[in-house]
């Protein structure tokens, strides 16, 4: 059942295309549209990134990492929901991070948690 408005857009951007592929499965059977992208260049660089409705983004990625990402995304969409993920969250603080536009996942996540994260998110956007 979806419980989200029509039309939702997320996209989602990690550099290993086995995560791309599970999280587009994903997404998809929960009725949202996705677009995904290696990088965080092939996002920041897309014509679609105004229509995007929320950001999925790893973060320990080459050149640009999630964390820069969403500081560049936030410059260019303030208030746009961003979930990051991450296989090493000892690295990161969560306090900044666990804001009402981000939320932090780390690998593994359960999809329905992540699933119940995006449609609030995109409700209060």
């Amino acid at each position: 059942m979806v419980d989200h408005p029509p039309d939702i857009l997320i996209a989602v951007v990690d550099d290993d295309p086995r995560i791309l592929e599970s999280l587009e499965t994903l997404l998809e059977s929960a009725g949202y549209a996705v677009c995904v992208f290696s990088s965080a260049t092939a996002l920041l660089e897309t014509a679609r990134l105004d229509e995007i409705d929320c950001v999925i983004s790893d973060i320990n990625m080459p050149t640009i990492d999630g964390l820069e990402l969403s500081r560049l995304l936030r410059a260019a969409r303030p208030g746009l929901p961003i979930i990051l993920i991450t296989g090493h969250p000892e690295i990161l603080n969560r306090s900044l991070v666990a804001t009402s536009h981000y939320r932090l996942f780390t690998k593994p996540y359960d999809p329905d948690a992540l699933l119940a994260a995006i449609g609030d998110m995109v409700r209060k956007h």
